[in-house]
């Protein structure tokens, strides 16, 4: 799957948050978006997945506009992974992940037995099978963003849209959740905080501020000390290990 987005534009009140975001997403490619706070980087994930509509521009997904497709089928097409995820009932774990099958069911369908199959696996993947049973509400912030991306597995779709996947998550869940997302081969739009699984897991960068695309390429065309200076306002050094084979940054103080 590939995903095209041109001049895309949205404005709140008087203010423009997004300015014009032209972006190629290509077929099994990680594409990571990085920026500061306020850039607009979920703001433009939202756009994609259609939680909000912009005042122009258009979006395309195989060639096909996103607006000639029903939510339903958008929903076939890409899995979500949002930032915050609040449910005013008291699912279990289960449930939620069952969630994801919803794009392939008819109105007051029964889940199905491959339904219940699919769910159990993603639960597997991401380490939270043996709490299948537990009540959502109770589970730990990093332990809900897992049971999310189940949901996500779930959906069994083509692409994945993920809004800062691995925020709340412990440094081991960090990597074995990145490193599923990098073993699926799936066609993945990735806003990501920290730079260095930016660098390690993505194939490319998006870099936004001020709601303007400000700088793309590969991590190491990319994260440069410059270009993270100018980006983020800090002093940095960036290094590489003995394969060469991405950069990891180091923060040294603000400017």
């Amino acid at each position: 799957m590939e995903i095209s987005t041109q001049n895309i534009q949205l404005s709140v009140g008087k203010k423009n948050i997004l300015r014009g975001i032209n972006i190629e997403l290509y077929n099994n490619e990680i594409l990571g978006i990085i920026g500061p706070n306020g850039s607009g980087k979920s703001t433009f994930l939202k756009c994609v997945y259609r939680t909000l509509k912009p005042d122009e521009g258009k979006i395309t997904i195989d060639g096909k506009l996103i607006d000639e497709l029903s939510y339903r089928d958008t929903a076939s097409k890409m899995a979500v992974v949002a930032q915050h995820n609040i449910y005013n009932f008291d699912f279990k774990v289960i449930d939620i992940v069952l969630m994801g099958r919803a794009p392939y069911k008819k109105l007051l369908s029964r889940d199905t037995k491959d339904d219940f199959e699919l769910a159990r696996v993603a639960l597997a993947k991401v380490g939270l099978l043996e709490k299948a049973e537990q009540s959502f509400n109770t589970l730990s912030g990093g332990e809900q963003q897992r049971t999310i991306l189940a949901r996500a597995l779930a959906q069994d779709t083509e692409c994945l849209i993920l809004d800062e996947p691995t925020n709340h998550l412990d440094i081991r869940y960090q990597l074995e959740i990145m490193e599923l997302i990098q073993k699926l081969q799936r066609t993945t739009l990735m806003a990501v905080h920290d730079l260095n699984i930016a660098a390690k897991f993505c194939h490319r960068l998006i870099a936004l501020k001020d709601g303007h695309v400000v700088g793309q390429g590969t991590p190491k065309e990319l994260l440069t000390v410059d270009f993270i200076k100018t980006l983020y306002g800090v002093e940095s050094s960036v290094h590489y290990f003995a394969d060469n084979t991405y950069p990891h940054v180091v923060f040294e103080s603000t400017i």
